[in-house]
């Protein structure tokens, strides 16, 4: 609105500049502009999840080595 006020319209009123009036809207446009998305990019801080801890029960078996050869996959 404050550019269409500024730039486009030729209207000459007495007592108002319409020039200075388009300028001031423009500039309340650019501070809600900034002002809404400082708030917006301040709602949109993302918390991870938690996730639960598992802890596994130690292996009361024998020690495993694992080797390929003696767990059965090694024929």
């Amino acid at each position: 609105m404050g550019a269409i006020l500024t730039f486009a319209t030729d209207w000459h009123m007495h007592g108002v500049n319409l020039t200075v009036v388009g300028l001031i809207l423009m500039a309340v446009g650019l501070i809600g502009v900034a002002t809404f998305s400082g708030i917006a990019r301040r709602r949109r801080v993302v918390v991870p999840p938690t996730t639960p801890i598992v802890e596994e029960e130690p292996h009361h078996r024998h020690h495993h080595t694992g080797d390929g050869y003696t767990d059965g996959y090694g024929i």
